[in-house]
């Protein structure tokens, strides 16, 4: 059975902008959601051991290198067998946070979840969704404006069609430090506004997500397919 794969990186728990909106998501989700919580169970950096086990015989392998393979192994079975994807990645330093990255660094395997030459990626079309908040205000006009270096990596990394090309859809709720940082507090009406926002655009996308994919599947399957009006 197909499932929605969530991945959480926020390290602030309950407290996260990116993990709330992400809940609303999967409040309207209809069908099963595998999560992974990558700031309660992290799965540490690439190191040698997993690169040089993808270009060496298993029977060659070290302790340390079967180790890194069996967790690659796991994580890209997990990443391969979703139907759709939820991303909980708040934006750190402007950027993607070490602990997501070092997930992307494990599940991007070239030949195995990544294209090779006139051969699409697995996931290719598969529908993808990433929230991330961020303290301050990062649009046009912004002071901020033109510092966001993990929306065009993300997009890149996930959407690009020789990589895992995914159909990416991304919801920013901004300006969460304005109900706590005291310069920012006259700023608290806009961050309400954007996290308004983000919510209903989450629901948008899940009721949207969950029948686009059984409708592909129905296709595929030489079934009739669902449409909305």
């Amino acid at each position: 059975m197909s499932y929605l794969l969530r991945i959480d990186a926020s390290a602030s728990g309950a407290a996260s902008f990116s993990r709330r909106v992400a809940d609303t998501f999967t409040a309207a989700w209809t069908s099963k959601i595998v999560t992974r919580d990558l700031a309660l169970d992290p799965v540490g950096h690439l190191g040698a051991a997993g690169i040089t086990a993808r270009t060496t015989p298993a029977a060659e392998w070290s302790t340390d290198q079967a180790a890194s393979a069996a967790l690659q192994d796991e994580l890209v079975e997990e990443f391969l067998g979703a139907e759709a994807y939820l991303f909980a990645v708040p934006m750190y330093n402007y950027s993607i946070p070490s602990a997501f990255k070092a997930w992307l660094d494990h599940v991007m395997i070239p030949g195995r979840t990544i294209g090779l030459g006139p051969n699409a990626a697995p996931t290719a079309g598969r529908p993808a969704v990433v929230v991330s908040a961020r303290g301050g205000g990062y649009g046009p006009g912004a002071p901020q404006h033109g510092k966001d270096y993990l929306v065009p990596a993300l997009r890149t990394l996930l959407s690009d069609t020789v990589l895992f090309g995914l159909d990416v859809h991304f919801i920013t709720p901004e300006l969460t430090f304005a109900p706590t940082v005291a310069e920012l507090r006259h700023l608290l009406p806009r961050h309400e506004e954007s996290l308004a926002e983000s919510h209903a655009l989450a629901r948008k996308h899940a009721l949207e997500l969950t029948i686009r994919p059984r409708a592909a599947h129905a296709v595929h399957a030489g079934e009739p397919s669902v449409t909305t009006g």
